[in-house]
């Protein structure tokens, strides 16, 4: 009964993934994308998207890291998996979900679900290419435009050698519009031999219940969910293991997470707004569950320094 932090390109970074994993009951996580094109890609490329890699492909609290690959060229698709695996990536992951549209247009991602028979190439290479002590797990979503293929693809990156399916429950064509379709994880998990991870909407620790009981599912991932609750893992964990559900973290403890995330990010860029542009990103997924989350975004937005952000949680702390 794990829980898997989502990779989402431009959100959750390694700096998100070091926070959430520290703010605890995530069981694994897994790289925003690496795009593979026509090249074997330079180490450089996979430690900056990758920094974990430094330490045995586990963050800072000990929470195990997968490499995810995009793209479609076969060959290099291999190769890059094999440098992923050299570097000591925990498993290469195989991004066919990515509903992006310049993604798309380029060979990457969800269109490559009009196609089971590249999935099933694709990973069958990339099997055949790492040790046999490196997982190949691959994310895919129901189709593109509809479902009339979504067996089809789970059963060609089954049948290719994968360890474990994750499925985001909807087509590319929906994107995250609500509902996501929970009922199709239960008959992709039936109609293939390999671990099926669920994933879609899941907000709340009642949506996690519900998911795991329509899908059969163990393992769930998280990703929106994650970075608008960040406590909504440790919430599952507590109530699977003593069943009761506990309030969500009050804002005063969230605080100096955030503060925690925009001294990394200001450690990464010293120059510039960097530090400002990921909190107010990060304020704006809070403002879900959080109405101090919108406060203190109003109260932030036209600051320009670091320390003047720096300043403003603490004085939100200090108020109480």
């Amino acid at each position: 009964m794990k829980i898997v932090l989502a990779p989402m390109e431009g959100l959750v970074d390694d700096i998100m993934r070091d926070v959430l994993t520290r703010i605890g009951g995530i069981d694994l996580c897994v790289t925003e994308f690496v795009r593979v094109t026509s090249s074997l890609l330079p180490t450089r490329t996979f430690q900056r998207l990758a920094p974990e890699l430094a330490n045995d492909s586990h963050t800072r609290s000990g929470t195990p890291l997968r490499v995810q690959l995009l793209g479609s060229d076969i060959e290099f698709l291999a190769a890059n998996a094999v440098r992923a695996a050299e570097l000591g990536a925990a498993a290469v992951d195989l991004n066919f979900g990515c509903p992006a549209p310049t993604v798309n247009r380029h060979r990457g991602g969800a269109v490559l679900l009009k196609e089971p028979e590249v999935l099933h190439a694709i990973v069958s290479a990339v099997r055949a290419a790492v040790p046999a002590s490196t997982p190949v797990t691959a994310k895919m979503r129901l189709g593109y435009e509809d479902t009339s293929l979504t067996l089809a693809c789970a059963q060609a990156i089954a049948s290719a050698g994968a360890d474990e399916l994750t499925v985001h429950a909807r087509t590319k064509v929906e994107g995250y519009k609500p509902p996501a379709h929970w009922e199709w994880l239960a008959r992709i998990r039936e109609s293939v031999a390999i671990p099926v991870v669920a994933n879609g909407e899941v907000w709340t620790v009642a949506d996690y219940r519900t998911i795991r009981e329509v899908s059969g599912c163990e393992t769930v991932m998280i990703g929106r969910g994650l970075v608008s609750a960040p406590d909504l893992a440790l919430r599952i964990k507590h109530m699977q293991q003593h069943g009761e559900e506990l309030p969500p973290m009050p804002w005063l403890q969230l605080l100096p997470w955030l503060l925690d995330m925009a001294s990394q990010c200001q450690q990464r860029a010293e120059n510039g707004n960097y530090a400002l542009s990921r909190i107010k990103q990060w304020l704006k997924m809070l403002r879900r569950n959080y109405v101090e989350a919108d406060e203190m975004f109003s109260k932030i937005k036209e600051l320009k320094k670091f320390d003047e952000l720096a300043s403003a949680i603490k004085q939100a702390s200090a108020q109480g």
